[in-house]
């Protein structure tokens, strides 16, 4: 088959990603073998390949939002069958005995291994993934609507539910790309007022089309003291803009696995009053399970741009410039 390698993590400008040929890869005895139909690209994809995320596996293959057909499975597979609609999300694997998975917590699991990180992901033709943390998909969307709801989506639940927004809460997000725009409409089926605070006209436009209350540039306050907040984009400068907009008893959530140094805070103007500011940490399979079902009911849908997985290496380069809003999948053209 072939895949995209990280061949040496570096700026995209400068290609860090080559196109290889490996062997169609081997499920162990309790995994999938999954023929790829769409991946989704993400910003982690864009951290793993520039080296912002330390390297977990030399060379390793990115993506984790990927939609695809069960090509195969290992022997102590018994749930599905070849021909089965799958996805493959962000985590891969836990221990399952640690005192977080014991708590239900295992996103917080010392051991947990990712998708297109520590195991080869989805810009490829053909990837693995245990049994046990495959995702049955809505039957309802096709593959290119679905793949971003396999991270972007079960990310930003798990960063809307962190940010513990009351019932009709006045929610700010910041940024506005793949998972934003998720998030945004899960909260307003729910009846959060939503307002949105990021650098880009056509992320502003599209936050408009979906329903929020308003659409501001990142360094303006919004029109009303927030409830909760929301920070997509991986940029530290914003976490103190975002406390001071944040009412009393307000809480940020921190959604990005990477996130440049955040300034030093003033305790009497960003966190005084209770407000809080809290990270997110990959999500629980319930997370999964949970979104998924909440979008179909609520007809959560994507604003996708395809490319051909050919051309992953310039979706990367036009996801890192913010030249689309919404989120970019790759379609499979190699096979």
């Amino acid at each position: 088959m072939r895949a995209w390698s990280v061949a040496r993590p570096g700026p995209v400008e400068g290609d860090p990603l080559r196109l290889v040929e490996r062997p169609v890869p081997v499920p162990g005895a309790d995994e999938l073998l999954v023929r790829v139909r769409a991946c989704g690209v993400c910003r982690t994809d864009l951290h793993v390949t520039e080296g912002d995320l330390p390297v977990h596996r030399p060379g390793v293959t990115p993506g984790h939002e990927v939609v695809g057909v069960v090509a195969g499975r290992g022997a102590e597979v018994a749930d599905f069958a070849v021909g089965d609609r799958v996805g493959v999300a962000w985590l891969r694997r836990t221990d399952g005995t640690c005192a977080y998975c014991r708590r239900d917590a295992e996103n917080l699991c010392p051991h947990s291994e990712y998708t297109g990180w520590d195991a080869d992901g989805g810009y490829a033709e053909y990837t693995t993934v245990p049994a046990d943390f495959a995702y049955r998909l809505p039957g309802a969307l096709d593959d290119v609507a679905l793949a971003p709801l396999l991270c972007a989506g079960i990310i930003g639940y798990r960063a809307l539910r962190r940010a513990s927004l009351p019932p009709g809460g006045r929610l700010g997000l910041y940024g506005f790309g793949g998972s934003a725009h998720l998030c945004a409409q899960v909260a307003l089926a729910e009846g959060a007022t939503v307002h949105v605070l990021t650098r880009g006209a056509e992320a502003r436009r599209l936050a408009l089309e979906l329903g929020a209350a308003s659409a501001r540039d990142a360094s303006e306050p919004p029109p009303e003291p927030l409830d909760g907040a929301v920070l997509f984009a991986p940029v530290g400068d914003l976490v103190p803009v975002a406390l001071r907009a944040l009412d009393r008893g307000g809480v940020l959530a921190v959604a990005g696995i990477h996130l440049s140094d955040v300034p030093t805070l003033n305790y009497e103007r960003e966190l005084f009053y209770e407000r809080e500011l809290r990270s997110v940490t990959s999500n629980t399979r319930a997370d999964g399970r949970e979104f998924l079902a909440l979008a179909e009911r609520h007809h959560v849908h994507a604003t996708t741009h395809t490319y051909p997985l050919s051309e992953a290496p310039q979706a990367l380069r036009d996801l890192k410039a913010g030249r689309f809003d919404g989120a970019a999948v790759l379609v499979n053209d190699l096979s």
